[in-house]
This record gives structure tokens, C-alpha cells and sequence, in this order.
């Protein structure tokens, strides 16, 4: 399973727990939270000078397995085994172009923060406690 896909299930599992008006709170806090991600990526590009990208590897594993025999005895015979792994690999990028991407974030993150209260205060009235 991958570390997505794990996140996402505790993430449904933690949702399921909330209250109607905390879900409602995270939801409307689900945008700004993905522009403080965007932006802690862009300026960790630009302080590093190249981007991270993450590139999957296979690896296939020459290793012994063991089997059942319908008398109930065990045998040894030669398999494979694949392991996929996640790594990080850098790539350049352009430091000009990513300050824009930098500026536009964190203008869109202002507009949003502004709208991100309006709907918490509206969360908060709908869904007293």
C-alpha cells in the first residue's frame, strides 16, 4: 500500500470521528491548507535551486520460497519477488519562474485566507456546540 493511499484511509478513519461542524471547519480549510503545501514546495525549490521529483523503482528479488506438498511435507524451489520503492531525484527548474509561482501563491493564499474565515464563522453559526 502506499503512503497515499495510507494517508488517506487515516484521513477517512479521523473524518468519520468528526463532528458535523469540525468537518465542516476542515473542509473549508482544505483549500488553504493545500496552498501553505504549494508554497512550502516552491520555496524549498527555490532556497535548493532544483525541484524534487519522485520517481518509483522496481526491483525484482531472486530469493527461495517455500511450497506444501499434498502429504503436507514442505519444498524449497527458486522465486522472484518485486519491490517497488519511492526515491527522490533532483531537476532543474527555473528560479525566475518559480518566484512568480511563489508571488501568485502567496497572493492566492491571502484572497483565500479571507474567505477561508467568512466560511469558518459560517461553519461556527450553522453547527453551534
Amino acid at each position: 500500500m502506499t503512503r497515499i493511499t495510507l494517508s488517506l484511509l487515516c484521513l477517512a478513519a479521523l473524518a468519520a470521528c468528526a463532528t458535523p461542524r469540525e468537518q465542516c471547519i476542515n473542509s473549508a480549510n482544505r483549500e488553504l491548507s493545500t496552498l501553505d503545501r504549494l508554497i512550502a514546495t516552491t520555496q524549498g525549490n527555490i532556497n535548493r535551486g532544483f525541484a524534487l521529483v519522485e520517481v518509483q523503482d522496481v526491483r525484482v528479488l531472486r530469493t527461495t520460497c517455500e511450497g506444501t506438498n499434498e502429504d503436507g511435507s514442505t519444498f524449497r524451489f527458486p522465486c522472484e519477488e518485486t519491490e517497488t520503492f519511492t526515491r527522490q531525484e533532483p531537476v532543474s527548474l527555473n528560479i525566475a519562474e518559480e518566484r512568480i509561482k511563489l508571488d501568485q501563491l502567496q497572493s492566492r493564499r491571502a484572497s483565500v485566507a479571507r474567505d477561508v474565515q467568512a466560511r469558518v464563522q459560517q461553519c461556527i453559526a450553522v453547527h453551534p456546540e
